[in-house]
């Protein structure tokens, strides 16, 4: 199973547009990949109903779950309280470091065994997660590329896909 830890946190009006980006790209591989026995899936730490009311704003049909209830997102470093964030660095991408808000992307990945044990595999954070953006492949081949040196973060120029001004 891999699992995409979506920025969407408690009391948000909507999810992380760079998290939104890239589940853009991910939800046609679904079909494909359930067909090699791979489940994936997408977990906030917002409530479920808040996931539900964006994912079909979005117009998603992906499966995703609620860790609003549970550790999850906090056993594998991609939410943080509020004390965590003051002492000024949290666990994050394998190293502390300085982070702006209470939650952050990543992907894990488990594996379920013939004994039914549950292993973690893999998990990857921050631009690691690049390759999964098929649009950023595409701005890898033109001239500009991703053109977002002059910008005051990398992915400041990307909306979610009903915001664009056409």
């Amino acid at each position: 199973m891999i699992v995409y830890h979506f920025m969407l946190g408690p009391g948000w009006q909507e999810g992380c547009k760079s998290c939104s980006f890239l589940t853009d790209h991910f939800e046609p591989a679904v079909v494909h990949l359930a067909h090699r026995d791979v489940i994936m899936i997408a977990v906030s730490k917002a409530p479920l109903a808040a996931i539900e009311a964006f994912r079909e704003r979005m117009r998603w049909a992906f499966k995703w779950v609620s860790s609003f209830e549970n550790a999850f997102n906090s056993d594998y470093h991609v939410s943080f309280s509020e004390d965590e964030l003051a002492r000024g660095e949290v666990y994050y991408n394998y190293a502390m470091t300085k982070f702006p808000g209470t939650e952050a992307p990543g992907l894990s990945v488990f594996l379920k065994d013939g004994d039914g044990q549950i292993f973690h595999t893999y998990s990857c954070y921050a631009r690691g997660l690049d390759p999964l953006i098929t649009a950023y492949n595409y701005l890898d081949l033109v001239p500009k590329g991703r053109d977002e040196d002059g910008l005051s973060f990398t992915m400041e120029w990307v909306r979610l896909h009903d915001s664009y001004e056409d």
